[in-house]
């Protein structure tokens, strides 16, 4: 009997060791669905990208999101001495840099010359100022709604829809202003569709910061979109960022106008 009851004893601890791996293991980061955002959080994350539109994103003066994903290394090994590469969808592991995992991440292609500026039209005389960032951005017009971001209005068949946002810096700021405006637009594809990618349209430095304006594809349809990266004088940049769909795509020119019109608060 006592062979017996020590067997059972075995068997269970076998038991509770399975148990406690099955609670502390975690779970594979999921992709963040497109829909309705908030503005994110103050603090960076280590890795230089954060965990928050196809359509919707946070707002001036507006509190709470999620932060997205960096990339993480793969678990392979590339050979004696080297390190495996990193790969979108998890947190970057330590040693890796935020400007690796860009690099490694197949959604962002590089920013090569060959990406021109663009002409920017002249900037709206209306703005909403937003005290987080320090920035004071373009107050458009119809048919955008201006309420705690600027969106325009829905659309049947889909949750997706034009949305303009202010926030904080919501991702570790890189020596290089063009380097920080490349992570944001790495960061907005959490606010895209699931499965979307980058194409480069224009790319150029403003007073203060840098701007990109891109093109999010995913399957059959596109967005377009712009970021602008300035330092507003607080104790991180800040961040005005615009997605626009194309079942929307009249707004388009809107983006230009967003891009030209972002200021320092003063």
């Amino acid at each position: 009997m006592r062979v017996v009851y020590r067997g059972l004893a075995a068997a269970g601890a076998v038991a509770a060791v399975a148990v406690a791996l099955a609670v502390v293991l975690p779970a594979e980061p999921d992709e963040v669905a497109a829909g309705p955002v908030t503005a994110p959080p103050a603090a960076p994350s280590s890795s230089g990208s954060a965990p928050v539109p196809s359509g919707s994103a946070p707002a001036p003066s507006s509190s709470g999101a999620a932060l997205a994903p960096s990339a993480a290394p793969s678990s392979g090994s590339t050979g004696s001495g080297s390190r495996p590469t990193p790969s979108p969808g998890a947190s970057l592991a330590p040693g890796y840099t935020a400007m690796e995992a860009l690099y490694a991440d197949p959604r962002v292609p590089r920013l090569t010359r060959d990406v021109k500026r663009m002409s920017l039209p002249s900037p709206y005389k209306k703005v909403v100022k937003d005290a987080r960032s320090g920035l004071a951005v373009p107050r458009l017009g119809r048919p955008w709604k201006p309420v705690t971001r600027q969106v325009l209005p829905k659309q049947r068949g889909t949750r997706l829809r034009g949305t303009f946002v202010t926030c904080p810096l919501p991702i570790m700021h890189q020596k290089s202003a063009r380097d920080t405006a490349l992570l944001a637009a790495r960061w907005t594809l959490n606010h895209h569709p699931k499965g979307s990618r980058i194409t480069w349209l224009a790319s150029q430095p403003v007073k203060n910061g840098w701007m990109l304006v891109y093109r999010v594809i995913y399957g059959k349809h596109q967005s377009r979109a712009a970021v602008v990266v300035m330092d507003g004088g607080m104790s991180k940049p800040g961040l005005a960022f615009v997605t626009v769909p194309d079942s929307q795509r009249k707004q388009w020119r809107d983006i230009g106008r967003v891009a030209s019109g972002v200021r320092v608060l003063g």
